[in-house]
């Protein structure tokens, strides 16, 4: 494949008949592929400029075998079918003419597989934050009879996550003594019963305390373009940011971070915050840096961990880091279960294979909290994406709000999972090896089924059509060319659309019967 360097900050390609791009950014997953109608996204800044964010990369991938990559974030748009593209450096080549070739050229020329996975734990077995039963209230006593309820109630053991204020403030980053007395042993009973256990963390430091004046006065805090150190609004208040273009920023962090690990024996980190939002064009940093590189500048910090997690991201394609979609709400639609197939397809192509498709349920608090009762309906289809997806990870309790039949279909989905985690485990090892994505679009290994979103290839021989549809006892599955069996036996020759019968229990899928 030959690239093209622009001279020109400002590029018109046109769009071929029929071709349909896929990239940027996963905030737009719901709009992608683009190509058939108006769209217009600058990488550089947020879809919303006061919310937060998922990843994004600079890169858009076509049907054709096209791709476009710049090292910096570019504006593109697509209206007339012309692509017209704005920034620094931009390259344009083509390789082959499918969607799969040019995903695989540029892995392998702008975001290489690294060669390794988050930690296997992470695959193995269900994700348990403390989120929306313990927000902003964990303790010692509340995470361990977090545990205990979801094993007591026949949930496999998995990884716990202890989410927002465990520590004494936002950047001392030790366990509040007042609410852990023990941390340590608190982890070893953990550990005891099967789990592993992350903790939340965000680049954030409480203004006037003694961490921060500490990192002040070492000139580690990224400061405004006045030269004053930067105090940002984020949604628990105010505070200061580490400047990690600073080595001295990144090693204070990594420092606090690893003595907790040896001190506690905790497995590792959920980094959360880090937007693009979060900084300014014109902060002043230890090293030149633009929004999008303090964004990246944070998640090169989880590389040092396997445990790991983020929801926002700048780059950093083909890296063994766990990508979480944004907290989503309890919602049919497109607002939130819709989107979770669009934006986890999204985040494959710009080279995160290792997603997760937020809590089972939802996990924007407000949300959540606000909606009184659990739509059960809505919690069990929710659970039957994830069961399929890379990750699954539960915050609510489903023993605490599921009768036994909605509890029972959950537990079939879970079974699902477990009857197929030697496929999907073997799609982190090659996702690892190779870049590919885990979760892929139906365009990925068939030609003309572009716009076919609501459904996926988990690897190349197996199709998930989960249902996303308030009171559905049906769904339409698209299938391509091939002999294709289904999860309750039926034989399909494909090309084909068929309509299959979907009860509360069942997730069609399809697999492509060998030698076809």
């Amino acid at each position: 494949m030959t690239f093209h360097p622009s001279t020109s900050e400002v590029l018109e390609l046109a769009v071929e008949a029929g071709e349909r791009w896929w990239g940027g950014s996963v905030d737009d997953g719901l709009s992608m592929p683009f190509g058939a109608r108006p769209f217009a996204r600058d990488l550089a800044a947020p879809r919303e400029p006061l919310g937060p964010s998922n990843q994004s990369a600079p890169v858009l991938l076509s049907t054709r075998g096209r791709v476009v990559w710049s090292e910096r974030p570019f504006a593109f748009s697509f209206e007339d079918d012309v692509l017209r593209l704005s920034g620094r450096g931009i390259e344009v080549g083509r390789t082959g003419g499918t969607l799969r070739e040019a995903f695989l050229s540029a892995s392998r020329r702008f975001f290489p597989p690294s060669g390794r996975a988050p930690a296997r734990a992470l695959f193995s077995g269900p994700q348990y934050n403390t989120w929306i039963e313990h927000p902003y209230t964990p303790t010692q006593d509340g995470v361990l009879r977090f545990a205990r309820d979801l094993l007591e109630g026949g949930m496999p053991p998995g990884v716990v996550l202890i989410d927002d204020l465990w520590a004494e403030d936002y950047g001392t980053w030790r366990f509040d003594r007042a609410r852990f007395p023990d941390p340590a042993a608190m982890v070893t009973e953990l550990h005891a019963l099967g789990c592993s256990v992350m903790v939340w963390v965000v680049p954030f430091v409480s203004p006037d305390s003694a961490v921060f004046r500490e990192l002040e006065g070492r000139g580690l805090l990224l400061r405004d373009a006045a030269g004053e150190t930067a105090i940002r609004r984020w949604w628990n208040g105010f505070s200061a940011t580490l400047d990690l273009t600073h080595p001295g920023a990144v090693a204070w962090i990594t420092g606090r971070l690893d003595a907790l690990v040896e001190e506690t024996g905790i497995d590792g980190f959920k980094f959360d915050a880090g937007d693009v939002r979060d900084y300014r064009a014109g902060d002043r940093t230890a090293e030149p840096a633009e929004p999008v590189d303090l964004c990246e500048a944070w998640a090169r910090v989880g590389l040092r961990y396997p445990y790991n997690e983020f929801r926002a991201c700048w780059r950093m394609g083909g890296q063994p880091l766990v990508q979480r979609l944004q907290d989503k709400p309890p919602l049919w639609g497109p607002s939130g279960i819709g989107s979770l197939i669009p934006e986890m397809l999204a985040q494959g192509m710009i080279g995160h294979p290792f997603v997760c498709p937020d809590m089972i349920g939802g996990g924007e608090i407000g949300s959540v909290s606000a909606q009184g009762t659990t739509d059960q309906e809505f919690f069990v289809r929710y659970a039957q994406i994830a069961a399929l997806s890379p990750i699954t990870q539960f915050s609510v309790l489903p023993t605490r709000v599921l009768d036994p039949v909605h509890l029972a279909a959950v537990r079939d989905a879970l079974a699902v999972r477990a009857s197929l985690l030697p496929r999907l485990l073997g799609l982190v090892d090659h996702a690892a090896a190779t870049g590919e994505p885990i979760v892929r679009p139906m365009a990925y290994h068939a030609a003309g089924l572009d716009d076919v979103t609501d459904q996926f290839f988990l690897g190349p021989d197996l199709i998930v059509a989960p249902v996303i549809a308030q009171g559905a006892t049906s769904r339409a599955v698209v299938l391509p060319e091939g002999s294709w069996r289904a999860d309750d036996g039926m034989v399909v020759e494909g090309p084909a659309r068929v309509t299959v019968a979907c009860g509360l229990t069942r997730l069609p899928r399809f697999e492509r019967l060998p030698g076809t």
